[in-house]
């Protein structure tokens, strides 16, 4: 396989045209033929698909770095950088489990675009919605086989504790901002969205629910689109809320402390529950915000519990798997994981 791709490359690769991959058509070409390779490659050999696979990534990626090193370690783009998408996608395909060069691909892909939108994009918005955005399209065939995609790597980038730093911040590889997105982390996309399917994907391998650069809490997003619907209010936007619910200790509200300096109120005085009543009473009201997590009455030991072992948990890239290695009872491992309140 090895001799194969160096002459593959040497001989017809490098004298292809530099944007003769930017066509999805065109990259689907030669996935397709890369996989009659790899499958004829793993039978002429006596070995085993994954293994073939395996040395195929391996093969592309060590051509993809030597043209960058040659190129005063930049990356060239064009045909060069796409042959990035070809491994992805071939390794998506035949299942390859070796972890170490997966995350060697995934390596590669950022320190190339700083982002994984070509992974989350088209799982997030499907097929079409990246053309608009950023300009691609998909190398998956549709919006399920773009989820598909996304857990498959998502896999992979938790066994190998993946994190990556933009120089100030360290993200891990499921809250890596989305460039095209305005540099938003996915899940905060999602629940703008109101997308409560890919929601429970992200919460479940451990996506940060947290203020970034905005001046809102992605919460208070949420919660301020629900009072729009003057109580009618949407199935999608409410299952959006009850998972968060499962996920945080408690709803956070941005509070403008100097905004009740003229009530003179003690020191110790909980803001957030006046805010959290005179903007979202109503959603109280009505129950989509249990009393006990928005600082109205203390909240359940059983909830502060999970949130505190999935903390360790994310703390050690244990999120969801590691639920099941837990000694505790089956139900126990459904509320752990999101899947129960």
């Amino acid at each position: 396989m090895d001799s194969f791709m160096e002459y593959y490359f040497d001989e017809v690769f490098n004298n292809l045209q530099r944007d003769c991959l930017s066509e999805r058509y065109k990259r689907r070409e030669l996935v397709q033929y890369f996989s009659t390779v790899i499958a004829g490659c793993a039978k002429g050999h006596n070995l085993s698909d994954n293994v073939t696979c395996r040395h195929f990534v391996r093969a592309t990626l060590r051509y993809h770095n030597s043209c960058k090193t040659k190129n005063g370690d930049v990356c060239l783009m064009g045909k060069y950088h796409n042959l990035l998408y070809i491994s992805m996608k071939l390794a998506f395909d035949w299942s390859l489990q070796d972890n170490g060069t997966v995350a060697s691909l995934l390596d590669e892909l950022y320190a190339c675009e700083k982002t994984f939108e070509r992974i989350f994009l088209g799982a997030i918005f499907g097929t079409s919605a990246p053309h608009f955005l950023a300009g691609w399209k998909s190398d998956f065939a549709d919006k399920e086989e773009n989820i598909h995609a996304l857990v498959f790597f998502l896999d992979h980038a938790t066994n190998a504790n993946l994190e990556y730093t933009d120089g100030i911040n360290t993200y891990r590889f499921i809250d890596v901002p989305l460039e095209s997105c305005g540099k938003a982390s996915p899940v905060r996309v999602v629940i703008q969205m109101g997308a409560a399917e890919m929601l429970m994907i992200l919460l479940r391998f451990g996506a940060r629910i947290t203020i970034e650069s905005a001046s809102t809490h992605p919460i208070e997003t949420i919660l301020d689109r629900l009072n729009e619907y003057n109580r009618k209010y949407p199935y999608e936007l409410v299952s959006c809320l009850k998972l968060i619910m499962r996920a945080v200790p408690s709803v956070i509200i941005n509070v403008d402390k100097s905004a009740f300096k003229h009530l003179d109120l003690p020191v110790d005085y909980n803001y957030q529950r006046k805010v959290a009543l005179q903007k979202y009473g109503d959603i109280i009201e009505d129950h989509l915000i249990p009393s006990t997590r928005c600082g109205l009455r203390p909240a359940e030991l059983k909830h502060l519990c999970r949130c505190s072992i999935r903390e360790r948990l994310w703390n050690n890239f244990q999120l969801p798997f590691g639920i099941q290695k837990l000694p505790i009872p089956e139900t126990l491992k459904k509320y752990l994981d999101l899947m129960e309140d």
